[in-house]
C-alpha cells in the first residue's frame, strides 16, 4: 500500500508536495483504516480544487514517476532499443529563472502486504534535463525502527551496499545517466529493485484516450475479455449495478501485432428489443460517454482488486453520475469488496462527496494555486480556519467548501467582457 507520495518542482508545483495516505489519530470513521504491520493506512484520497489549481498535476507527477520507473532502462543505450533522445524529460515549474533549471524530485514510500512481510520501502530520485542525479532505495522490516540501506548514487558516486556482490559489477557497467537503478535491477532480476519496479508496474493510472473510439486494443480490455464469454458476462454483470440495458457483447478481431502481442477489435453491444425476445447489437461507440468510461475503468479496478494496488484516477466524476461515484469509493472502503487493500486516490470537482459520512476529514485534500502560479496541496485534517482552530468532524464540508472556508474554489467574477452590444 502506498504510504506516502512526495514531490517537488514540476509543472505547477514549485515547493515541496506530500500526500500522504497514513491515517492520523482521528477518530471518525475508524472502520476505514487499514492496519499494516505498523502502519495505520487509507484506502481512499480525494483531491478537490478550482480549474486549473494543480489537482491534474498531482497525478501527472505520480504518472511521471511511476512512467520513468517501468521505462527508463535502455535510455542512452547503444544497442538501438532506445536513444537518449527518447529521455522522459521533466517539467519543472517555468514561472521563475530558478525552479525552471533546477532538477525535479520525487519519492514514495510503500508497505508490503502482511504476507509479504509488510515490509516498508522508501524510494525516490532527482532528475534535470540531462539525467538522474540522484537516486535511493531503503527498507524497513516489520519490527525494525529505523529504514536500512539498499543504495544510494549520487552523481557517479555509486553505493550498493544492500545489493549482492555479484550484481554490483553488471550494475555499475551497464548504468547510464538516465537510467535507474531500480529499473537497471529489475531488468537483471535482482529480487529487491524488482520488487519497487513491480510495485509501480502493478498500480493504474487512468488515461481514457478517446472513450467514444469503438475499435480497442486488446491490452486495454479485461483479461481474456475476448475469448472468454465467462469475463465478458462478469462485465455484463458489473454493468447491470448501474445500466441494465446491455445483456452481452459481441467481439470481432480486426487486426493481430505478433510482435507487439496486441489485437484490434471491434466491439458490439447486445440489447433485448422492447416487447420482444429478440436481440439486436448496438457498436459500443454509441454507447453512452459513461458507459464508455465505466467500460474503460473495469480492467483498472479489476487489476488492482486483485493486486491490492492503487488506483489514481483524475477528474473520476466527469461523465459519472455522483451516485455512482459514490458507490466506487465506498467499494474500495467496503473490506469485503476490497479484501486485497486497494487503494483509490481521484481528483473530482464533484463537492456532494465531501461528507463526512462518506469521507474522513484526512481522506480530503485539496489544491490551490496563488496568484504566482504556484499550486499547493494540503489536507483537510491539517487545515486551520482564521481563528486557529482544526476543521471539526461533525462540520458540514460540502457547504463549508462551497463557501470557501477551506480554500481550494475558483476566484468568481463576471464575465464582464460580454457586457453591451454584442
Amino acid at each position: 500500500m502506498l504510504l506516502q507520495f512526495n514531490f517537488k518542482n514540476f509543472r505547477s508545483f514549485r515547493d515541496d508536495a506530500t500526500l500522504d495516505m497514513t491515517a492520523t489519530k482521528s477518530t471518525e470513521l475508524n472502520h476505514h483504516v487499514i492496519s499494516v504491520g505498523n502502519e495505520k493506512v487509507l484506502p481512499v484520497a480525494a483531491v478537490f480544487g478550482a480549474n486549473a489549481s494543480g489537482k491534474s498535476n498531482v497525478q501527472a507527477a505520480f504518472r511521471y514517476m511511476s512512467t520513468y520507473v517501468i521505462r527508463s532502462f535502455g535510455y542512452g543505450d547503444d544497442s538501438g532499443r532506445k536513444r537518449k533522445s527518447e529521455f522522459l524529460r521533466p517539467t519543472p515549474f517555468l514561472l521563475d529563472a530558478e525552479s525552471r533549471e533546477a532538477e525535479s524530485s520525487f519519492e514514495v514510500y510503500f508497505i508490503t502486504s502482511e504476507d509479504a512481510g509488510a515490509k516498508t520501502y522508501n524510494y525516490g530520485f532527482t532528475v534535470d534535463q540531462d539525467g538522474i542525479n540522484e537516486e535511493w532505495l531503503n527498507y524497513k522490516a516489520k519490527s525494525a525502527r529505523d529504514y536500512r540501506r539498499i543504495f544510494y548514487r549520487k552523481g557517479k558516486d555509486i553505493d550498493l551496499v544492500g545489493v549482492a556482490v555479484k550484481s554490483r559489477e553488471n550494475i555499475l557497467t551497464a548504468l547510464a545517466d538516465e537510467t535507474l537503478i531500480v529499473s537497471l535491477g529489475a531488468k537483471l532480476r535482482i529480487a529487491k529493485l524488482k520488487l519497487v519496479r513491480d510495485w509501480f508496474l502493478n498500480n493504474e493510472i487512468a488515461d481514457f484516450g478517446q472513450p467514444e473510439e469503438n475499435y480497442f486494443f486488446s491490452r486495454l480490455l479485461p483479461d481474456s475479455f475476448v475469448e472468454s464469454k465467462a469475463v465478458q458476462q462478469k462485465v455484463i454483470d458489473y454493468f447491470s449495478s448501474f445500466d441494465p440495458a446491455i445483456i452481452g457483447f459481441e467481439v470481432e478481431t480486426l487486426e493481430e501485432d505478433e510482435e507487439a502481442k496486441t489485437s484490434k477489435v471491434r466491439i458490439d453491444a447486445i440489447h433485448k428489443m422492447i416487447n420482444s425476445n429478440e436481440t439486436t447489437t448496438i457498436p459500443l461507440k454509441q454507447e453512452s460517454a459513461g458507459t464508455l468510461k465505466m467500460f474503460a475503468l473495469f480492467p483498472l479496478l479489476q487489476a488492482v482488486f486483485e493486486n491490492g494496488s492503487v488506483l489514481f484516477v483524475d477528474e473520476l466524476n466527469a461523465r459519472l453520475h455522483p451516485l455512482l461515484v459514490r458507490t466506487l469509493v465506498l467499494t474500495f472502503l467496503n473490506p469485503e469488496t476490497n479484501p486485497n487493500h486497494a487503494q483509490l486516490i481521484f481528483t473530482t470537482h464533484d463537492a456532494w462527496q465531501l461528507n463526512s459520512n462518506i469521507l474522513r476529514r484526512d481522506e480530503v485534500w485539496f489544491t490551490e494555486k496563488s496568484q504566482g502560479g504556484i499550486s499547493t496541496l494540503y489536507s483537510l485534517a491539517d487545515f486551520v480556519d482564521e481563528d486557529g482552530t482544526k476543521i471539526r468532524k461533525d462540520e458540514n464540508y460540502e457547504k463549508n467548501y462551497l463557501l470557501g472556508k477551506y480554500g481550494a474554489i475558483p476566484t468568481m467574477k463576471y464575465f464582464d467582457m460580454f457586457k453591451g452590444d454584442l
